[in-house]
C-alpha cells in the first residue's frame, strides 16, 4: 500500500521550517518531494545547532521523504532545468521574499504558462503586498504583530510573552500542506492549476480568531482592552510535581470535591453553579490549588480518574516520550539514518486505513539525488556552477 498522495510530484524550493514542514507532510503522505538547494550550503537549517555526524536535528526533522538536488538558480542552465522540472510536476512551492521568484524567472505566470495544471505555492512572512511585505521575517516578529504575544500574556496590560515554540512557522507548514491537498482535489475536477498565496501572519490571525478574538467579533461592540480571564494557569503544584486539572461541569466539580475529600467546597455559594465558578474563577482556582498541594501525583490521578475528573500529569519532554499513552499511540518512531545513525522522530499524525503514511527514506545529504533526478526529467548533469 502507498500513501494517499502517491504519484504527486512536488518541486520544493523552500528552506528552514514552514515550507519544509509542509512538503515533508506531503512526502509522508506519499508524494515525491524534490528539494532544490543551492550548491553552496543548501538549506540554512542544515547548519544549525544540535548535530550529529554533520547532520542537524532540525533538518532531519523537517526533510525526510525528500530527494535533494543542487542547482544554481542564478545560472541559465540551472534556471532552465528547474523550469523543465516544473513543467513536468504537480506542485511548485517557494518561500522567497515576494518578488524574488519572479526576478529569478520562476514566478507563477512563467511556470503556469509552461504547465497550466501546476499548483504553485508562495509562502510569505507578513504578506505578499503591503508596507511590511519586503521586510525580513522571523517567528517572533509574527507572534508580535499578530497579537499572539499579548494573548499569551493574558491581558493587554501584562508583559507580552512569546509562545515558547515557533508556532507561526509550524502552523504555516500545516496550513500550507492542507491548502495544497485541497488544490490538488480541485484540479481533479477542473483540470486547472492555480496559485496559492499564504502568509505566516494570516495563518496566525485566522488561528487566533476561533477562540481569542471573541471581543472583536461583533462590529461596533469591540473590547477596548483585553483583561486576563485568570491570573492562574490550570496547572497545579502537587507534592511531587505538577498536574493539570480541568473542572468544567457540575458533576466534575462534585467529583473533584469528593476525590480530594473537600465536600465543604460544595457548600461554598461562590462555586454553586457553572456561572458563579466562572465569575469567581480566581477563588476557585486557588481553592483547587490549596486542596491538591500536598497530594502525591500518582494517588491524586487515581482518585480523580475514579471520579471522572479530567486531569493529566505535566510532563517534561523526556517523560512525554515514555508515557504509556504516547507509546500506545505509536507516534514516536525510530529509524536508521545512514549518516546520522538511529533517529527518534514523530511519524505523521494521521492514520489512513487504506493509504498509510510512511517514512520511506530519511532526510537527504546535500545534492544526494542530483544526477538521479535530472536523468528522470531527461536533463544532462549540471555541475555546481550550473553549467552542463
Amino acid at each position: 500500500m502507498t500513501g494517499p498522495l502517491n504519484g504527486v510530484r512536488v518541486i520544493d524550493l523552500t528552506t528552514v521550517i514552514s515550507g519544509p514542514l509542509a512538503t515533508m507532510t506531503l512526502g509522508d503522505q506519499g508524494a515525491d518531494i524534490i528539494k532544490i538547494e543551492q550548491p553552496n550550503g543548501g538549506d540554512y537549517s542544515r547548519h544549525v545547532a544540535t548535530r550529529r555526524a554533520e547532520m542537524s536535528a532540525s533538518f532531519l526533522n523537517n526533510n525526510r521523504n525528500k530527494r535533494s538536488v543542487t542547482i544554481d538558480l542564478k545560472t541559465e542552465n540551472g534556471l532552465a532545468a528547474v523550469q523543465t522540472m516544473a513543467a513536468q510536476s504537480d506542485v511548485f512551492i517557494q518561500n522567497f521574499r515576494p518578488g524574488v521568484a519572479e526576478r529569478l524567472g520562476l514566478g507563477y505566470d512563467t511556470l503556469s504558462a509552461l504547465n497550466p495544471k501546476l499548483i504553485y505555492v508562495s509562502i510569505a512572512g507578513f504578506g505578499h503586498k503591503g508596507p511590511l511585505a519586503q521586510n525580513p521575517v522571523y517567528d517572533p516578529l509574527i507572534q508580535a504583530i499578530s497579537a499572539l504575544t499579548t494573548v499569551q500574556a493574558g491581558s493587554d496590560e501584562a508583559q507580552p510573552r512569546l509562545v515558547r515554540t515557533i508556532l507561526p512557522d509550524k502552523l504555516t507548514g500545516i496550513q500550507t500542506s492542507q491548502a495544497i491537498a485541497s488544490a490538488l482535489f480541485a484540479r481533479e475536477r477542473s483540470g486547472e492549476g492555480q496559485h496559492i498565496q499564504i502568509s505566516m501572519l494570516d495563518v496566525i490571525i485566522a488561528f487566533l480568531w476561533s477562540s481569542d478574538m471573541n471581543g472583536h467579533t461583533f462590529v461596533g461592540d469591540e473590547l477596548e482592552k483585553e483583561e486576563a480571564q485568570s491570573y492562574i494557569d490550570l496547572i497545579y503544584e502537587v507534592a511531587d510535581g505538577f498536574l493539570s486539572i480541568a473542572v468544567m461541569q457540575d458533576k466534575q466539580w462534585r467529583g473533584f470535591a469528593s476525590a480530594v475529600d473537600r465536600l465543604d467546597l460544595l457548600d461554598d455559594v461562590r462555586f454553586s453553579t457553572p456561572e458563579l465558578r466562572e465569575v469567581n474563577r480566581d477563588a476557585r482556582l486557588e481553592a483547587i490549588q490549596d486542596a491538591v498541594r500536598g497530594c502525591a501525583s500518582a494517588d491524586l490521578i487515581k482518585r480523580l480518574d475514579a471520579e471522572n475528573v479530567p486531569n493529566a500529569p505535566v510532563l517534561s519532554r523526556s517523560q512525554m516520550r515514555q508515557h504509556p499513552q504516547v507509546q500506545a499511540n505509536g507516534i514516536v518512531v525510530e529509524t536508521l539514518h545512514p549518516i546520522a545513525g538511529m533517529l527518534r522522530q514523530a511519524r505523521h499524525p494521521s492514520n489512513f486505513s487504506k493509504t498509510p503514511t510512511s517514512i520511506r527514506h530519511p532526510a537527504p545529504t546535500l545534492g544526494q539525488h542530483t544526477d538521479e533526478v535530472l536523468a528522470e526529467f531527461g536533463l544532462a548533469p549540471i555541475n555546481t556552477a550550473g553549467k552542463t
